[in-house]
């Protein structure tokens, strides 16, 4: 049973991306953290903040740690973050005496914050390619259809003629601007966060921002400042993916008036009906609406994920895990859906 429909057995076969929900499964997340105890190891040993072979002994034992996902369950819901007992196994699987170099210096905001980053890293990736995917196939609509003509509409009214092209511009050109704002976002985001226990590296002395590099480096993001309590970055994120959900709305909104209209579009295929076997429904035009519409809605609650109180929120920062991924997943599914929608275009226009 699952409590999400983006990653249920049946509705995420409407619903779901199967490539963005494997980087929000448990296992990648953990990994992910996984990760970035390595490098920080590896870039501590480098700046000489422990011994090179507590570093080996952490990346040795971290290729074949196994954790304990009962136990990893209980004590978050103690704690509140799966760090503290996540490090707990590790320096269990480490032994003595390189147990307490494992997580030096770190806390557990760092640990989970760039796991988050490490995974949002290959799912950038997947939404700017099938933008891309979209954004090509709706380009050759138009250039099979743009020069027949159609009726404009406005407020849903008969208004004058227009050519198909001038409709499918208004559905491909904000993909376009959407993929210039992640390719900016995907500059400003993807970089590490390391701040220690409240953002100042205490332990770490003058040599922090060489170690804060160089885990930048291993982990094939970009070094910078920490930022704790400053989520505008991923506001900025969430606020882009209720972008390209909308203007995936828009398109889907328009082929299902279109489609109700008669004449105007033809689709190939479509959704069967238990008790009219006759109909093709626009399901794929259904479901842009629909998750335009739940980004919208889900957005706010980022940007009330903004307030965060002094240096770290436990409310704040949990509002973000309810929300975040939820939002990934339907802008996912979203261009999946426009990507076969734009496909199924056989005819547009007269």
């Amino acid at each position: 049973m699952s409590f999400s429909p983006f990653d249920h057995p049946v509705l995420s076969g409407l619903l779901g991306d199967d490539e963005t929900a494997r980087h929000f499964s448990a296992l990648a997340e953990i990994e992910a953290m996984l990760d970035f105890e390595r490098a920080l190891a590896e870039a501590e040993a480098d700046q000489g903040i422990i011994e090179r072979e507590a570093a080996a002994a952490i990346v040795a034992a971290l290729g074949t740690f196994k954790p304990d996902l009962a136990a990893l369950k209980a004590g978050v819901g103690q704690d509140g973050v799966v760090v503290p007992e996540l490090v707990r196994q590790l320096r269990a699987a480490i032994g003595k005496p390189h147990d307490k170099a494992v997580h030096f210096g770190a806390t557990s905001q760092d640990v989970i914050d760039t796991g988050l980053i490490l995974r949002l890293k290959p799912v950038i990736a997947h939404l700017d390619a099938t933008l891309s995917e979209v954004t090509d196939r709706l380009a050759g609509v138009e250039a099979r259809f743009g020069s027949r003509l159609m009726m404009g509409k406005t407020r849903m009214q008969a208004a004058i003629p227009i050519t198909v092209a001038d409709r499918v511009r208004s559905w491909r050109e904000p993909l376009v601007r959407h993929r210039k704002r992640l390719d900016e976002q995907r500059g400003e985001m993807l970089v590490v966060q390391f701040g220690g226990a409240a953002g100042t590296l205490e332990k770490l002395g003058d040599r922090a921002p060489a170690v804060r590099a160089a885990l930048a480096a291993k982990l094939g993001l970009a070094d910078a400042p920490q930022w704790h309590s400053q989520r505008d970055r991923l506001a900025d994120f969430a606020s882009l993916l209720s972008l390209i959900a909308g203007s995936l709305g828009k398109f889907g909104q328009d082929v299902a008036l279109m489609a109700q209209a008669g004449g105007e579009i033809v689709l190939q295929g479509g959704g069967g009906s238990s008790a009219m076997p006759h109909k093709q429904n626009p399901v794929a035009a259904e479901i842009l609406v629909t998750l335009a519409r739940f980004n919208a809605t889900q957005v706010s609650g980022m940007h009330q994920a903004l307030v965060h109180e002094q240096e770290r929120s436990g409310a704040a920062w949990t509002l973000e895990w309810l929300i975040l991924p939820q939002m990934v997943a339907a802008a996912a599914a979203s261009l999946r859906q426009a990507k076969a929608l734009a496909g199924q275009i056989e005819a547009i226009g007269t």
